[in-house]
């Protein structure tokens, strides 16, 4: 087994499958380049009702950004953990207007972990890495 740049990394599952929810055309490029090179697979939605749909794919963990048109993240977070097949998926809610209050909304809406934009790539990546290798060993949270 190789090691890449972390321990972790030889633990995950092969190309584990990320559903981003993004309506930023320039943060899709910036995620998805990212994420690739990262070795990881990527499906997007542009707007929470796609998300929801995309969602049935099994993917191993969800990036949802908060603002998005039509039915925004939040909701969309409540509807996918609705749904009992994805209820230990890992989402991490990601938002452009950091408000006093909204970690606690997005988690209260179902989100395993918030981030704040600007994201740190290197920051996401870790942050993706530990929640594949937590839910990857105790799927009971």
């Amino acid at each position: 087994m190789q090691l890449q740049d972390s321990t972790v990394t030889g633990l995950l599952p092969a190309q584990p499958l990320i559903l981003l929810a993004e309506d930023n055309p320039a943060n899709i490029d910036t995620f998805s380049a990212y994420l690739t090179s990262c070795g990881f697979r990527l499906i997007v939605a542009t707007n929470g009702q796609e998300a929801i749909n995309l969602a049935q794919q099994q993917p191993d963990l969800i990036l949802m950004d908060i603002q998005m048109p039509g039915m925004d993240g939040l909701e969309a977070i409540r509807q996918i953990r609705a749904d009992c097949t994805l209820t230990n998926v890992p989402i991490i809610a990601v938002t452009a207007l950091a408000m006093a209050g909204d970690r606690d909304k997005c988690l209260a809406a179902g989100a395993t972990d918030y981030l704040a934009k600007p994201v740190s790539l290197k920051q996401l990546k870790t942050m993706i890495q530990q929640l594949l290798l937590e839910g990857g060993q105790n799927t009971l949270k």
